[in-house]
């Protein structure tokens, strides 16, 4: 099969188109014939070594965080699957999808929802259960709540606001040019420009800030929420001693893989509650373009790789 490899840590030349033999699958997994998978942030971080869970020991490996396809295969004892099924996973470290095919725990996989193709659905997973976690799991936002999202326009973004918008919170927003709009028609009740207007003389007594940015605009944040509000961060662990300063909560977390929230998210997009933004797909022998545009251009939206038998 063809798989997306790296032996060693750096820039765009050291990912090389390979064949590799098909994986068997183990007890508990799946062997997924994989139709579409994801291009994340995650990606690129990885093959420069930037992020700390996949370490030199670890090569090579094959990146791609997420995937939709159909199951091919069963491992022994594996029960909760069937041959056919199409599913769609936020896959583990140990297993990439920029291939034709990759293992996942059973107990990991979805039914895709039914309202979209392999390329669509593929776009989901991560971004999709980063926002539900920051949000829900962490984040505990409630209905009647106040929570704020930085960095609201992009693929993680557009995700929280709509899942928070769903669950009857009211929801700011920061996002920069036509990001604003894009935003705005998601469902965001108050969308600021940062770089043109200071968002914090805006947003006052929030529960929940969502930090997809980092640096500054997190610092800013810490006083607009209330007494004992919690910002939560897929960044650097944000500042206890600002936490401390101001009465409220912070964290950090890693996405973790999660059945029951993606099904929870795939009806959410089959009753037209949330919609995936797919901005562009590419076949997956361009994986080089794929994620120069992600790296580079920072889209609104996913980019998906097409993966052909």
């Amino acid at each position: 099969m063809k798989a997306v490899r790296m032996h060693e840590f750096g820039g765009p030349e050291v990912l090389k188109l390979e064949d590799i033999d098909v994986p068997a699958a183990g007890r508990g997994e799946v062997l997924i014939c994989v139709k579409g998978a994801s291009v994340n942030p995650v990606d690129f971080k990885t093959r420069a070594g930037k992020f700390p869970l996949v370490t030199k020991d670890k090569l090579p490996i094959t990146l791609g965080r997420d995937v939709a396809g159909r199951v091919s295969a069963l491992g022994p004892g594996t029960t909760d699957a069937s041959v056919g099924d199409e599913v769609f996973v936020n896959l583990e470290f140990d297993h990439g999808g920029f291939a034709q095919y990759v293992l996942a725990k059973a107990s990991h996989c979805a039914q895709k929802p039914h309202s979209l193709d392999f390329v669509a659905a593929a776009s989901v997973p991560l971004a999709a259960l980063t926002a539900w976690q920051g949000l829900f799991t962490h984040g505990g936002l409630g209905k009647g709540q106040r929570v704020l999202i930085h960095g609201a326009a992009g693929g993680v973004g557009q995700f929280a606001v709509q899942f928070a918008r769903a669950h009857g919170a009211t929801v700011f927003a920061t996002a920069s040019g036509d990001g604003v709009k894009l935003v705005q028609g998601l469902g965001a009740d108050h969308v600021i420009d940062y770089k043109h207007q200071a968002f914090e003389d805006f947003f006052r007594e929030l529960d929940v800030v969502l930090d997809l940015v980092g640096g500054e605009m997190r610092d800013k944040s810490f006083p607009l929420l209330r007494k004992n509000g919690i910002l939560v961060s897929t960044l650097d662990e944000p500042s206890k001693e600002l936490s401390a300063r101001y009465g409220v909560r912070s964290t950090r977390f890693t996405t973790k893989p999660n059945r029951e929230q993606l099904s929870k998210i795939a009806r959410l997009i089959d009753e037209g509650e949330v919609t995936p933004s797919v901005v562009r797909e590419f076949p997956l022998e361009e994986y080089a373009n794929a994620l120069e545009l992600v790296e580079k251009k920072h889209p609104h939206g996913k980019v998906v790789l097409r993966v052909d038998p």
